[in-house]
């Protein structure tokens, strides 16, 4: 029998250890981040001496915009930048999103290029829930890379 040896440590990381920042400086923690992906389109083409079937072509990339939610506070971060682009000025800014482990240590940065807030929405109000008031933004983005991964 082959000896198997796993490709990674055998442990996963934390979804929860996690941060954001922009421009090198971390502004704020959020409780949650969500729509981190990256698509590339299958372009269909077909030569009329191909077989009766077509062929797929990469296209063009696209991501999804990147949500994220925190508790709101006396901290209007995000509310200015929302504003200044619904005033047209285009104040576009570098995101990271970095995965760490439970150490605390880096093991994955997300960079996304050219982030502007399309949508922030503020908190639901609930008087018989004991539920944190939470703020949330939408960044539109112009593409991922990734500068670490370990």
């Amino acid at each position: 029998m082959p000896s198997i040896k796993p490709p990674h440590a055998p442990d996963p990381y934390g979804g929860y250890n996690f941060y954001v920042e922009w421009d090198g400086i971390v502004h704020a923690g959020f409780r949650e981040c969500s729509g981190l992906d990256s698509t590339t389109e299958a372009g269909l083409y077909r030569e009329g001496t191909d077989p009766l079937n077509m062929r797929k072509l990469p296209g063009l990339n696209s991501s999804s915009n990147i949500t994220l939610g925190r508790g709101i506070t006396n901290n209007n971060e995000l509310w200015q930048w929302r504003q200044q682009i619904a005033k047209g000025v285009a104040d576009r800014r570098n995101v990271s999103i970095v995965l760490m482990d439970d150490t605390g240590a880096e093991k994955i940065r997300w960079n996304l290029s050219n982030c502007w807030p399309t949508t922030w929405t503020g908190p639901s109000f609930d008087a018989s829930s004991g539920d944190v008031a939470i703020e949330t933004l939408e960044l539109a983005h112009e593409g991922v890379s990734v500068d670490t991964w370990s």
